[in-house]
């Protein structure tokens, strides 16, 4: 692969092959890591989403259960099933599967999740602690992206880092790790928005520009400067007759025109997604492991 690839694919999955030894020593202990899952509805993205989180905790030897609901579902039942993960003692992650139908109420729902199930870190108490710089679980978009940088050796410390999205999945957390005091941290952290004027200011300026906002190709070769790094978090299907499926996938970031200036960058598929899997993965194994330090 070209060197400029930021390959999340490939060391996502040695992460994934790393931890079957940590696994394997839970197991030596009487312990299983395991992965409770929710998803309501039959939206095709988190459908397939889902769909790989298990093949993955498979394959990593981690203990998964997957409850799926129709969409039109009551919010006490989804509450219910959380509660019986809560009380499980063979489950050390939760996972809610985003979003969720507009009846139920999002952040209700995520408050259910016990802080020491929230592998996923959306509970606001996880939320809190990383804001103030403390251990707890770090949302795996964010950490997965943190990740990828360690391992191509890209220092964000004192770069000029432009996030380009607000959500609480990625935008909000992302800009909370980076601007840490400490190794792999320490940015001077951009965030922009859909109320942001002249993003093209912002972005041109970005020595490390990361894209999260769900809009299909929407930075241009000429809204970068030369020997930007890359993080294409988007992924967008765009209709295309001559594709197989009938579309194909895409990023934020329109990668034929950005890619020539880059000194780096993520594709699409196969950049960021993979590593938010992986994170998924690592954040069970390090609940379960935490549950045997307690003597639990």
């Amino acid at each position: 692969m070209n060197n400029k690839i930021l390959d999340g694919k490939t060391l996502g999955m040695k992460i994934r092959e790393s931890l079957k030894e940590r696994v394997e020593q839970l197991k030596s202990k009487g312990v299983t890591p395991g992965l409770g899952v929710i998803l309501v509805g039959e939206n095709p993205a988190s459908v397939i989403y889902v769909n790989s989180k298990e093949k993955a905790c498979q394959k990593a030897g981690i203990f998964t259960i997957t409850r799926r609901f129709p969409a039109e579902i009551d919010e006490k039942t989804i509450f219910q099933k959380i509660d019986e993960f809560n009380n499980d003692d063979r489950i050390h992650g939760i996972l809610v599967q985003l979003p969720l139908p507009p009846h139920i109420n999002e952040a209700k729902t995520l408050r259910k999740i016990l802080p020491e199930k929230d592998v996923d870190g959306f509970h606001p108490m996880n939320l809190g602690k990383l804001m103030l710089g403390e251990e707890t679980f770090v949302p795996c978009t964010p950490l997965g992206i943190v990740e990828l940088m360690k391992y191509y050796g890209i220092n964000p410390e004192g770069k000029n880092t432009v996030i380009l999205g607000r959500s609480n999945i990625v935008g909000k957390p992302l800009a909370n790790l980076l601007i840490q005091k400490r190794e792999w941290s320490n940015a001077t952290v951009t965030v922009c928005h859909t109320k942001t004027e002249n993003i093209t200011k912002h972005t041109k300026k970005a020595d490390i520009l990361i894209a999260a906002m769900g809009r299909a190709e929407i930075i241009k070769g000429d809204m970068v400067k030369r020997g930007v790094v890359v993080i294409d978090v988007g992924q967008n299907k765009v209709i295309d007759p001559e594709a197989k499926k009938g579309y194909r996938l895409v990023g934020d970031v329109e990668f034929s025109s950005v890619f020539p200036k880059a000194k780096a960058i993520t594709p699409v598929p196969g950049g960021v997604g993979p590593m938010t899997i992986a994170m998924l993965l690592s954040n069970t194994v390090k609940s379960a492991e935490s549950k045997i330090e307690k003597g639990g």
